[in-house]
C-alpha cells in the first residue's frame, strides 16, 4: 500500500479516536478532538498531493479518498450537532449526509460498470468549506479549555461570533454542499439511464 493509501486508512483510524475524544468527557476533551480533526484535515490535502506529485493515483485511492472525507465530515457533522452551542440544525446535517450517500451511491454504480468516479473540483471547494465550519465550531467549544483558551477572544467578538460567523460558515457549507450533488449528479446522469 503506497503512502497516499495509508493516509487515506489514517485518516479513518483518526475519525473513529476523534469521535471517542468528543464522546468522553475529560480534561481537554474538546481541545484533543480538535488537534485530531485538523490532522485528519491535513492527512485528507496529503493523500491527494502526494499522489498526483508522485504519480501514484489508484482506484483504492479515486474510491477510497472520498469515502474517507466523508466519514469524517460525517462524524464531525454528528458530534457538533449534539452541542447545544453550536448553531447546526438536524435537517442540514440530514441534507449534508444524504448528498454524500447520493454521491456514494452513484460511485458505486459508476464502480459496477467497470468506472471509477473521481472527486470533481466543486466537491472539493464543498469539502474545504466543511472542514473549514467544522474546526471553526471544534475551536469555538476548545476555547473553554486552556489548549484553544487563547482563541476565546475571537468567538466574543461579535462579526467572528458562532452567531454570526458561524451560521454563515453552516450555509456556506449547506450551499456549496447541495450544488455540488446536484452539479455531480448531473454530469453522470447517463449512469442513472438504466435505474
Amino acid at each position: 500500500m503506497n503512502l497516499p493509501n495509508q493516509l487515506t486508512v489514517l485518516r479513518f483510524l483518526l475519525t473513529f479516536v476523534f469521535v471517542a475524544a468528543m464522546s468522553v468527557e475529560f480534561p481537554h476533551h474538546h481541545g484533543v478532538a480538535a488537534i485530531l480533526f485538523i490532522i485528519a484535515a491535513i492527512t485528507d490535502f496529503l493523500d491527494g498531493h502526494l499522489a498526483r506529485k508522485h504519480n501514484l493515483i489508484t482506484n483504492f485511492g479515486k474510491l477510497m479518498d472520498p469515502l474517507a472525507d466523508k466519514v469524517l465530515m460525517a462524524a464531525g457533522f454528528v458530534m457538533l450537532m449534539e452541542a447545544p452551542e453550536v448553531y447546526l440544525p438536524a435537517w442540514m446535517v440530514i441534507v449534508i449526509l444524504t448528498r454524500e450517500f447520493l454521491v456514494t451511491g452513484l460511485r458505486l454504480v459508476a464502480s459496477a460498470e467497470g468506472h471509477v468516479l473521481a472527486a470533481e473540483n466543486l466537491g472539493k471547494h464543498k469539502t474545504i468549506w466543511q472542514i473549514v465550519m467544522v474546526i471553526y465550531f471544534l475551536v469555538f467549544l476548545a476555547s473553554d479549555e486552556p489548549t484553544f483558551g487563547w482563541m476565546a477572544w475571537l468567538f466574543a467578538w461579535k462579526p467572528t461570533s458562532p452567531g454570526i460567523a458561524g451560521v454563515i460558515l453552516v450555509w456556506i457549507a449547506l450551499l456549496l454542499t447541495v450544488i455540488s450533488g446536484l452539479s455531480y449528479a448531473w454530469k453522470n446522469r447517463k449512469l442513472l439511464a438504466d435505474c
